[in-house]
């Protein structure tokens, strides 16, 4: 074993340094149309035409003959996004995101014979709109569906830059997968039916912790007085356990079943037992529920819940063979939605809401990318600068875990009282909002701590616009202020960067032509391991190797919520779990309770090992506490990582050849001065000017309070420039104090090096797992 783990040693691939191990395999994450799509709406010659204005008076006969030229140019581009709109393909994306606007602002889009004389508000506004959707699909690494397709790669030893193997056509396979809400509300629906549910086993909630005592029981809940448990429902509550139906606790009890039921509805009714028919959590809940209804024993019953469910199912099948034909798209889409609400009686979209999780209809599509890429090991020795962001990672994640393991321990000391030991369950409800109450203000502290330190080690001069480090000048600095103890959670030794390569093509990148932006640093997580990733991989078992080597024993997992407003749900929950992994139930069983190592928190018990509060199970096992809180810790800190403290202006910051920070720019909806402009010509030219006078590139991206994502904007072309006016007149109206950020987009189009099997260029960025091999846990090595 000692050799075979040498040999893997050696084959391992590692960040410059030695200190983070990279997973072989990457995620290729690009738009499904190609980048060409958007500069097609920068008409050429016309922002050189309008330039010509700068500075100087919009009137006379040279101002009427551009006006001229600029309505027909719009025309033309109001054409060219007509043959955007009538296209199958992007008809297809935008009725996976929203069919209504088909109907509402696409037909009749289409239905307009656009000139320079009749741009009247309502085609303008539709003209927009398809524009909108357009820069998502052709320059946003989003990865949803086909016009997000989930490509992968690897690095090889083998190869001299990064090549591509472009594949046939732009995807290889696609799948339609249930939202996890509509499952669960066909089983509402089901659960209606009291005979099926006498086939549906009953199971204790997992914070409820039965205790026997002196021949007797006690229930104790969280922050409760206990309560007695009645002697003739003791035998009852101690074999619920979600695996056994009424008839086999009535045939264990030696009960009749109408006295068992009483019993048992009253173990419910005391809230100590819930007895509906749940769905476990996974990305195909479908076949979940199948495998549920699938146990019920009598066979008519079996058939009446399997037949709504199979209609379901093969509505997801006609949608999926639909692909991207937009007509049988929106046909079967329709039909399923159709059958969905005359079963269950509930709407097929959910409101979007502060309290909706993403996944708000139905059904949603992944998509595999055909194109792979091989990536060489000298790109990678190019990202010191990324192991010295790491290092900095890794300090914020560790005093991110100290803090709260003293936040833990408080509220272990209060809950176990007089007592040496407290179960989980109780721990956790006194830790709400988990990990603590105090996690949010904490998790800004040490995140403004972490961009104050970058800044002493920056050090950029004030008005600066570039500044370039070299990583053998800083590291001693950034071990000075980052070195430490090393601590952490579970998942805290990982990170996921995105980094780019900006090169014209792959060929540049062997002969070395090339430099590297960071884009985002997702801190303790490693995002591969969400089920839309995995779910399109072509060898999953692959990954699970890969998950062995960062965790070779088994792993403690809270059992997270189905979905989670705003941040996640079947698409993004993990997908990595293996059968000697334990999951533990803390205030919700979203898991199958016939999975083996499946246990309920009140079953948890807390005690201290050494000055390390420790988990430990039934059948004996030992985990770190954090380790229960791991999804939680990594929401407070997962997006904190930033170089410079927020500022009007931040400068590009370069290390070596990577950029770790790009430029960019705040302004109020107000310093946009020609967005309250009325004349599309007018807007245009000032546009460009306001531009030219504060140095920003031609191709940004803009985050406004106002917009739900960020958006792309060219200002050489018209129709995005419009765009950004739109927002800033709507940021003005709502707030005239808030601001927009505009940051340089980097790559820029011409840098896109990822191509098709038709020489189609696409943006791209590739997404990496980091596993941090000095990580700790309570001072003990995790490996």
């Amino acid at each position: 074993m000692d050799a075979e783990k040498q040999a893997e040693d050696q084959e391992a691939v590692y960040l410059p340094g030695g200190r983070w191990r990279l997973w072989e395999q990457f995620s290729l994450r690009g738009p499904g149309f190609p980048v060409g799509g958007v500069l097609d709406l920068a008409p050429v010659d016309l922002s050189v035409y309008a330039d010509k204005f700068a500075g100087g008076v919009l009137s006379g006969p040279d101002w009427v003959e551009f006006e001229g030229v600029f309505g027909e140019v719009a025309a033309r581009t109001a054409v060219r996004l007509q043959e955007v709109a009538g296209s199958s393909d992007f008809t297809a994306a935008v009725a996976w995101q929203n069919r209504t606007v088909l109907r509402t602002g696409l037909r009749p889009f289409l239905g307009w014979v656009p000139s320079a004389s009749n741009r009247s508000s309502m085609p303008r506004q539709r003209e927009e709109l398809v524009a909108h959707y357009w820069q998502r699909f052709c320059v946003k690494n989003d990865t949803i569906g086909f016009f997000g397709p989930v490509g992968w790669g690897r690095v090889d030893r083998s190869v001299g830059g990064v090549e591509i193997d472009a594949g046939e056509g732009l995807t290889e396979s696609s799948s339609v997968f249930f939202s996890s809400w509509s499952i669960d509300a066909l089983a509402r629906t089901l659960s209606a039916d009291g005979r099926l549910m006498a086939w549906i086993p009953p199971r204790r909630i997992p914070f409820a912790r039965l205790e026997r005592r002196d021949g007797g029981g006690v229930v104790q809940l969280p922050a409760r007085p206990e309560q007695p448990v009645p002697a003739e429902l003791l035998p009852l509550l101690e074999l619920v356990d979600g695996r056994r139906t009424l008839g086999d606790l009535a045939r264990e009890l030696s009960l009749p079943a109408d006295r068992a039921e009483e019993r048992l509805r009253e173990l419910v009714r005391r809230r100590w037992v819930t007895w509906r028919l749940e769905v476990p959590s996974g990305a195909r809940p479908d076949r979940e529920l199948r495998a549920v209804l699938e146990r019920v024993g009598d066979p008519e019953l079996r058939r009446g819940a399997l037949e709504p469910l199979e209609v379901l199912e093969r509505g997801r099948e006609r949608v999926e063979a639909a692909g991207r034909d937009a007509s049988a798209l929106c046909e079967a889409l329709a039909a399923l939605e159709e059958d969905f609400t005359r079963i269950t009686d509930t709407a097929s979209q959910r409101a979007k809401g502060t309290r909706t999780a993403p996944n708000r209809s139905l059904v949603y599509s992944d998509t595999r990318r055909s194109a792979t890429a091989r990536l060489s090991t000298a790109v990678l020795d190019e990202l010191t600068p990324l192991s010295l962001c790491l290092t900095a990672v890794g300090w914020l994640t560790s005093r991110y875990a100290e803090s709260m393991r003293a936040r833990i321990r408080e509220s272990f000391d209060r809950v176990r009282g007089d007592r040496p030991t407290t179960d989980l369950a109780s721990l956790w409800f006194a830790c709400l909002p988990a990990p603590h109450a105090a996690s949010m203000p904490e998790a800004d502290r040490i995140g403004a701590e972490l961009r104050d330190r970058w800044a002493r080690i920056i050090d950029a001069p004030e008005g600066a616009r570039r500044v370039q480090l070299s990583s053998s000048d800083i590291a001693d600095r950034v071990r000075e202020e980052f070195d430490g103890p090393r601590d952490g959670w579970s998942l805290s030794r990982y990170v996921s960067p995105d980094v780019l390569i900006m090169a014209k093509d792959a060929a540049s990148v062997e002969r070395g032509d090339f430099e590297l932006v960071l884009g985002e640093l997702h801190i303790a997580m490693n995002t591969v391991a969400a089920s839309l990733f995995v779910n399109q991989h072509p060898a999953v078992e692959e990954l699970i190797a890969e998950t062995d080597r960062d965790f070779p024993g088994p792993r403690l997992m809270p059992m997270l919520p189905k979905e989670l407003p705003l941040k996640w749900s079947a698409r993004s929950r993990p997908a990595l779990d293996r059968p000697e992994d334990y999951f533990v139930a803390v205030a919700e069983h979203t898991s199958d309770p016939h999975r083996d190592r499946t246990v309920l928190s009140a079953e948890v018990t807390v005690t201290d090992r050494d000055g390390r509060l420790t988990a430990v199970l039934p059948d004996g096992s030992e985990f770190d506490v954090l380790d229960v809180f791991s999804h939680a810790l990594t929401n407070r800190v997962m997006d904190r990582f930033a170089l410079r403290i927020d500022a009007d202006h931040v400068p590009r910051v370069a290390v070596d050849k990577l950029v770790v920070s790009r430029e960019s720019w705040r302004f109020t909806g107000g310093d946009l001065e020609f967005a309250e402009e009325k004349s599309e010509a007018r807007r245009y030219v000032r546009a460009r000017n306001w531009r030219g006078e504060r140095g920003l590139p031609r191709y940004v991206f803009v985050v406004s309070p106002t917009e739900p994502r960020p958006f792309y904007v060219d200002f050489d072309a018209p129709v995005y420039v419009n765009i950004l006016a739109k927002a800033a007149r709507r940021l003005a109206r709502k707030d005239p104090q808030a601001k927009l950020t505009v940051t340089e987009m980097l790559p820029s189009p011409e840098h896109a090096w990822l191509t098709d099997d038709q020489g189609n260029a696409y943006t791209s960025e590739l997404r990496f797992v980091a596993v941090d091999q000095e990580h700790r846990q309570g001072g003990v090595p995790s490996w």
